[in-house]
């Protein structure tokens, strides 16, 4: 191409790359895969190579594409955590090795973990800061997660100065776990162990990322005080002395040839491990003779990351079966003739949804493409060959499981079941029901409800109100004085607020904010069951889907005993909020950071409960916002609006 449209697609793939970035570095939502991105990239470098002039200080080739987020404090690294280069073919390996001088140095060869890079700093034998990666030169300090993680050393036989540098990542049992986990609780599942673990790793709540199952492999000291090394790979032995958790493996090759040959192997060998890779490092293995080859503005020029390609391989699709999920969701998994795919037998693979299979014009009996995804989840790519008289697949009618119609909401590409009293929804409502924003049923977790549901005691929400106790008492793991904590909680919560019934129904679109404001316009749930459209849509705060979601909710007669049933067994349908002034009526609160002693929730409650109301973004329209320790974007946009920032106590004499 000439360099006008050389230039065009410079700017093209400039804009696109950014974009990915910002969702595999800070969002942890990566929306193609790596191999995908990849080719982005070196398109992009081969743009610039052919026309130097095009490349910019603040290309995408030229720095590294994370950034500290505002959530936590920034770091300023002493030691430059750079990336690696990507090579893709044994040529380009070769073209490494050709300008190692192998006189001077031997190579090592290591997986490259597929998690998020962090720092580790030591003093006087204490772990004394952990942070990430984030542009190479300043990250963020996430000590207080890190210290979750079983496997990093909180103390060391070593009282100098230490830095070493390591990467955090999500096992693959750790991460089907969690993936069933949040089917289970209907939210959105983590795409791959990486972005699962830089999650996790970004949590303001520690005790979330406790609960995830991290774990870490160091790879290389950026900094020691009194202790000199020759090679890598004498520090990572210094490392493991030390009772580090370094890598599982790192292998000493005395040619470029020998290190082609361990790359090989490990590729042949990745889905075997527990834990997920996306390629393979070779580096120069001196030390010295690595601050002679130095760096360029973005990676070592002594080592090399090649990427395994995404095994694929064509199948027959055989029957396509149609899960239901937890929330209603009707998912079509491909069953298909046994294929091995990275190490393991591969025979089901997700079909995502009704407009994948029209995409694709996938029919039984069709030669399908599979892969997997971040080397664990199978994904069906696309057809390679159709049968004779193919015929797309269509999706059902009626749920597979209780029969009841399906419907497609606007504007979504997902087909749900309409009843909510679906046995493939019920763990997932009964979750919902009990859980904190809800009606708050302490001692019913998921565990406990999966066992009353195995046990066939509970068929329905309203079954929770006519449980048996000796029934319950006889199940695994529930003693007596769980099963009296648990009735006491039951009954207790009988008294709660209208509002937070109608948040525990699962209305789609109704969250605690949308229920305070049926409560508190109807008061009690006869007025919200019988209000017209024109009623609900007048709410301010409450659109056209809202008002439709409650008015489809309440038109199902299923719904409306239910609700009878409830009211029968005592539980309350009234609202029992009585409003303590009207001192912040027409006036608009954001909140933000962690306040000193009231939590967001007891905060909004107090200003609803004084006529104001809570909204979780700031605008010109914003009155205040409340603002505690380590506010983010909120805070800096208000600045900018030149909104009247409080902090507690200001509130407090608000509202005294």
């Amino acid at each position: 191409m000439d360099f006008k449209e050389a230039k065009k697609r410079a700017s093209q793939l400039t804009k696109q790359i950014r974009h990915h970035n910002e969702l595999y570095y800070n969002q942890d939502a990566p929306e193609i895969s790596d191999f995908e991105y990849d080719a982005l990239t070196r398109e992009l470098k081969s743009i610039e190579k052919e026309y130097p002039e095009l490349i910019t200080p603040d290309s995408p080739t030229q720095k590294v594409g994370g950034a500290a987020l505002k959530l936590f404090s920034p770091v300023a690294h002493a030691v430059k955590m750079e990336s690696l280069q990507d090579v893709f073919s044994v040529e380009e390996l070769r073209e490494f090795g050709d300008k190692i001088d192998n006189t001077k140095t031997v190579f090592s060869v290591e997986p490259k973990i597929d998690g998020l890079s962090v720092s580790l700093e030591y003093d006087g034998g204490k772990l004394v800061r952990g942070s990430t990666r984030g542009d190479g030169t300043t990250g963020e300090d996430v000590t207080a997660n890190l210290l979750q993680i079983e496997s990093i050393p909180k103390t060391i036989a070593f009282d100098g100065a230490l830095e070493v540098r390591g990467e955090v990542y999500m096992p693959k049992k750790s991460f089907l776990k969690l993936v069933e986990r949040q089917e289970l609780l209907g939210e959105q599942p983590a795409k791959n162990p990486r972005n699962a673990a830089a999650g996790s790793l970004r949590q303001k709540n520690s005790a979330v990322t406790a609960s995830r199952g991290l774990d870490i492999f160091l790879f290389n000291i950026q900094s020691i005080e009194g202790k000199n090394f020759d090679s890598h790979i004498e520090s990572l032995d210094f490392l493991k002395s030390l009772g580090f958790s370094v890598l599982p493996f790192y292998t000493k090759c005395n040619t470029i040839d020998e290190a082609i040959y361990e790359v090989d192997r490990i590729g042949e060998k990745r889905g075997e491990f527990e834990f997920d890779i996306d390629g393979a490092v070779i580096k120069a293995d001196s030390l010295s003779y690595r601050k002679t080859l130095g760096s360029t503005a973005k990676y070592p020029r002594w080592a090399v990351a090649f990427k395994y390609p995404p095994e694929e391989k064509e199948t027959v699709l055989l029957d396509i079966e149609i899960n239901v999920g937890r929330t209603g969701a009707l998912t079509p998994t491909a069953s298909f003739t046994p294929i091995q795919l990275a190490g393991t037998t591969v025979s089901r693979a997700v079909l995502h949804n009704e407009d994948f299979i029209n995409e694709k014009q996938i029919g039984i009996g069709d030669t399908i493409v599979v892969r997997k995804a971040g080397e664990i989840i199978p994904e069906v790519l696309s057809v390679s060959c159709h049968c004779e008289n193919s015929v797309v697949f269509k999706m059902p009618t009626h749920c597979p499981s209780c029969g009841s119609p399906v419907f497609r909401a606007e504007g979504e590409a997902v087909i749900r079941c309409t009843n909510t009293d679906c046995p493939a929804q019920l763990l997932r409502n009964l979750i919902h029901f009990t859980s904190r924003d809800a009606m708050d049923i302490e001692g019913l977790g998921p565990a406990v409800l999966e066992q009353l549901v195995d046990a066939d005691l509970v068929h329905n929400i309203v079954d929770l109100y006519t449980l048996d106790f000796n029934k319950v008492m006889a199940l695994d793991r529930i003693g007596e004085k769980s099963t009296q904590n648990m009735f006491d909680a039951i009954q207790k919560s009988k008294q709660n607020d209208l509002s937070k019934l109608i948040t525990a129904l699962g209305i789609r679109h109704i969250g605690t904010k949308a229920a305070k404001l049926l409560s508190s316009r109807f008061g009690d749930i006869d007025g919200i069951m019988n209000a017209t459209f024109d009623e609900l849509q007048s709410i301010d705060g409450f659109g056209d889907i809202l008002a439709k979601s409650t008015l489809e909710y309440f038109a199902v007669e299923d719904n409306r005993q239910m609700i009878k049933r409830l009211e029968e067994l005592g539980v309350n349908t009234k609202s029992t909020k009585t409003a303590a002034g009207d001192r912040f009526a027409g006036m608009t609160f954001v909140l933000t950071g962690t306040l000193p002693t009231y939590t967001r929730a007891a905060a909004a409650e107090i200003i609803e409960s004084l006529g104001g109301k809570v909204s979780s973004s700031v605008s010109k329209k914003t009155t205040y916002v409340l603002a505690g320790e380590e506010a983010g974007s909120k805070l800096d946009k208000a600045n900018a609006l030149g909104v009247t920032v409080i902090d507690e106590q200001e509130f407090k004499n608000m509202i005294n």
